[in-house]
């Protein structure tokens, strides 16, 4: 009684022990699986081969190098089984390993396709760091990605958007993810706790008021996923900027104050093309503030604007007590808690 109580549980023990080998080896990627079970192959059959014929293979290394070469069926032709249990054991090598090796070959190269599509279904989760996230598939967006790759090609860009299903990941240098931006889970897929930066764009499909509700649904969504990452958002209505900023967002961008305020320069012109001298500024020189260096305290606006040319940086204008004074009077005195605004180029 005792003797089949124990082979019993031996018995239990080998089947869970079976059982936790297929729970484990099945939830392997199916890449690993083949070339687990490749390598078990090959080193079954060189054992093997050492076993049956010791004198040809002398080390149980040179069955297991011999394995692999007949199993690849390249044949060097520097170890030869020469009994007939020996040649049958090559001949199923032959049968199992080239199969194992071209099925192996087969699934790798479906895997890569396989990822390569799945970057452009935006399924695959971004693992890099310091890089910028983009929400929202526009024109906008389209032209940033473009300018940023031409001046900074080592950025890296992560868009996400629910609407787009597809995008090229050969045609666009981008890690593109699809799905909502105010779901966690698709913020913790681009990495939103190593990103520098995230800019937030209007959804053109919505009208104004529900594109500004999203924009700062998925403001709350990042910050709660990142409390110190810079949030750039694109609010249309004036009366969403103060919601916008309660949500956590560090700059907002007006849009439509900006394009009336081009549209008014455009209708009272006076021979000159306000909208053309906006985008060449903008594409060639980059904005800087930073607060009045010591030695240009109390000096005059002329004086401190010739000294800053020096270095190539255009002194435009002041912020003093949050007012922003463009082309101010060149006897301006300047004071220390001044912020300047300067002109650079991006090259």
């Amino acid at each position: 009684m005792v003797h089949t109580t124990n082979t019993r549980r031996q018995l239990l023990g080998e089947y869970m022990n079976l059982e936790l080998f297929k729970h484990v080896y099945f939830r392997l990627p199916r890449l690993i699986r083949i070339i687990l079970t490749l390598l078990l192959a090959m080193l079954l059959f060189g054992v093997t081969i050492h076993l049956i014929e010791p004198q040809t293979f002398p080390t149980i290394f040179d069955g297991i190098w011999w394995a692999f070469v007949t199993g690849s069926t390249v044949g060097y032709g520097d170890y030869i089984p020469l009994t007939r249990l020996g040649r049958i054991i090559a001949i199923l090598l032959i049968l199992t390993g080239g199969g194992l090796i071209t099925f192996y070959i087969t699934v790798f190269a479906a895997s890569i396709v396989q990822h390569e599509r799945n970057l452009s279904d935006g399924k695959v989760a971004y693992k890099g760091n310091h890089h910028i996230i983009l929400v929202g598939w526009n024109e906008r967006t389209k032209i940033l990605i473009d300018r940023t790759i031409q001046h900074s090609p080592k950025t890296e860009i992560v868009l996400i958007d629910q609407s787009l299903s597809y995008l090229s990941y050969q045609l666009y240098k981008i890690h593109f993810i699809h799905g909502d931006p105010t779901d966690d889970y698709y913020l913790q897929m681009a990495n939103i706790q190593e990103a520098s930066k995230v800019i937030i764009t209007a959804d053109n499909e919505r009208d104004e008021k529900q594109a500004d509700n999203h924009s700062i649904l998925t403001t709350v969504a990042i910050r709660g996923n990142n409390k110190r990452i810079p949030i750039i958002v694109e609010i249309l209505s004036t009366n969403q900027i103060d919601n916008a900023i309660r949500a956590g967002a560090t700059t907002i961008l007006r849009p439509n104050d900006f394009m009336s305020s081009l549209l008014y320069h455009e209708i009272f012109k006076n021979k000159s093309r306000p909208f053309e001298s906006v985008l060449q500024l903008l594409a060639s020189q980059q904005f800087r503030q930073y607060k009045l260096p010591e030695a240009y305290h109390y000096q005059p606006f002329i004086e401190v604007l010739y000294a800053l040319q020096k270095t190539n940086h255009l002194l435009i204008g002041i912020i003093r007590d949050e007012k922003w004074i463009l082309n101010p009077d060149k006897e301006t005195i300047l004071q220390p808690e001044d912020i300047v605004l300067t002109l650079i180029s991006w090259d």
